[in-house]
């Protein structure tokens, strides 16, 4: 009999004690609220997995539970500073909340703490970047590169930091090599044309403002910088564009109609 009661006491108690497996399966599975009512059971037994903290945060995070995400994150790093992808959570909820310098602080702390992270390093330069810190971001980008160097993203941000700080030829380069691992991307395009514009290749730049406005013929800074280009070549219908694109708003035509007699 009493073993009988021991056993039922075991079945009792053990369905109260969540484990990290399960919960994390439900986040996998997209199953948040499940699985932070499985990890807070198996916090319950172990107030210290930080394992069971971070996935609990990162359900918050896709709840947009901010508060709650970073409270177990703060949690986490009470128990271990140094663990990067406590201080990179921290980073990506200042980030997803536009608080950028705060963003940036504990995204430079997750980077000295595991510098290898290529997610963390990418998104600490285009934190960097909307800091206008073109040079730390160029940097970073840099290490990024080195880490995944067939990811398209990076030679695109990493030319319009290079863009910035008057790298004209690095930035042609870092837009050529986006566009090698992901040649639709029309606003890589857009940029490389207007590098290209600023070191004389007008007749490539030219390329790049037509293929643009195949794809999206409502793009009138497109159409103005085609016009632009076409008069650089000698092209009188250089000024048709430019008239066109002011009408239709554009700044950059309104800027350069009077090139046109």
């Amino acid at each position: 009999m009493r073993r009988l009661f021991l056993f039922g006491t075991w079945i009792l108690f053990s369905s109260c004690f969540g484990s990290f497996s399960e919960g994390e399966r439900l986040f996998r599975r997209g199953a948040y609220e499940e699985a932070i009512a499985e990890f807070s059971k198996a916090l319950f037994l172990n107030v210290t997995d930080i394992k069971s903290l971070h996935l609990r945060a990162r359900a918050y995070e896709e709840l947009e539970a901010f508060e709650d995400a970073l409270k177990d994150y703060q949690t986490i790093l009470r128990f271990d500073p140094s663990y990067a992808q406590a201080h990179a959570g921290i980073g990506k909820l200042y980030w997803k909340l536009e608080d950028f310098r705060k963003a940036e602080n504990h995204l430079l702390l997750a980077a000295k703490h595991d510098p290898q992270d290529f997610e963390i390093i990418f998104l600490l330069g285009r934190t960097l970047l909307l800091n206008e810190r073109y040079e730390r971001a160029d940097e970073f980008f840099q290490i990024a590169k080195e880490l995944n160097p067939r990811d398209s993203r990076v030679y695109f941000y990493q030319g319009m930091a290079r863009s910035q700080i008057g790298d004209i030829l690095g930035a042609a380069g870092s837009f050529n090599m986006s566009l090698k691992y992901d040649p639709d991307n029309l606003v890589a395009k857009y940029n490389r044309g207007l590098v290209l514009m600023r070191i004389g290749y007008y007749s490539w730049a030219l390329e790049d403002f037509e293929t643009v406005l195949k794809a999206k013929p409502e793009h009138v800074e497109a159409l103005a910088q085609r016009g632009l280009a076409k008069l650089n070549l000698k092209d009188p219908s250089g000024c048709s564009d430019l008239i066109q694109a002011v009408a239709k708003g554009s700044l950059t035509g309104k800027n350069n109609i009077d090139k046109c007699p």
